[in-house]
């Protein structure tokens, strides 16, 4: 029943928006109708232009994440572990936290140039932060009589991390995988805005000085299918590896 009311919601919202698109109330100049975006997207899958753009965003987008990602999990293992590291690296951290992301487009054009590293160095951005939060509370949230009895039981450092500290924060991580992931999309979607010469972000700007509007939310939408389709693999990913709590069902 949960299932289909989730197939259902979207799906009423495009019968409306269609009706809305056949009766006249809107304009498809300003918003083209599900039907027509439907044949837009389809003969720019035909002439290889969007699965082209799709693949070139994609690549930025994982480069981006995994350069995030790295930098995240290296941190806040550091951070959670360590008061020493958590006294040089945490504030670093909580600065980044606080800097205007999209503030520094400028700045990366003037340090990176217009090429790829821009692009990817904000996505890594966007990523870190969530990913560190996330992991350290996990880390500093492992029950320490989990701890002690590892010590007790002179286990390795290895065995220690399997049996202990992974189950602990594979929850909070997984958490702020996903709204990393999230963060990702949205931030490639304003850096591809800057000099692109591939991707969705200059199909978009191609559209945007032609006033193909049909092609603009197609691009809009692609961007919001590669976010849930990620979504949906580290959802798949929580439910397999927390199947153990609470039933295997999560958020």
């Amino acid at each position: 029943m949960l299932r289909a009311l989730r197939v259902a919601s979207p799906l009423a919202v495009v019968a409306l928006w269609q009706l809305a698109s056949s009766l006249g109330v809107l304009d498809p100049s300003t918003l083209a109708s599900p039907a027509q975006l439907a044949r837009t997207a389809w003969e720019l899958t035909r002439s290889g232009e969007l699965p082209h753009a799709v693949a070139v965003s994609a690549r930025r987008a994982a480069l981006g994440f995994a350069l995030g990602a790295a930098v995240a999990i290296a941190a806040g293992t550091v951070v959670g572990l360590s008061r020493v590291g958590d006294a040089v690296l945490d504030p670093l951290m909580q600065m980044l936290r606080m800097l205007p992301l999209f503030g520094l487009v400028p700045l990366f054009i003037i340090w990176f140039g217009i090429q790829e590293e821009p692009k990817i160095y904000l996505v890594a951005l966007a990523v870190v932060v969530p990913l560190y939060l996330n992991l350290v509370a996990a880390l500093r949230g492992v029950d320490r009589d989990l701890v002690e009895v590892a010590r007790v039981l002179r286990l390795r450092r290895a065995e220690a991390v399997r049996h202990v500290y992974l189950p602990a924060v594979l929850p909070g991580v997984l958490v702020g995988l996903r709204q990393a992931l999230g963060l990702a999309w949205i931030t490639l979607i304003v850096a591809e805005q800057v000099n692109a010469g591939a991707g969705l972000g200059f199909l978009v700007n191609n559209a945007r000085d032609f006033l193909l509007t049909d092609v603009i939310v197609v691009g809009l939408l692609c961007y919001a299918a590669l976010g849930l389709v990620t979504d949906g693999v580290v959802r798949a990913l929580e439910w397999r590896a927390l199947r153990w709590r609470d039933g295997g069902e999560t958020a």
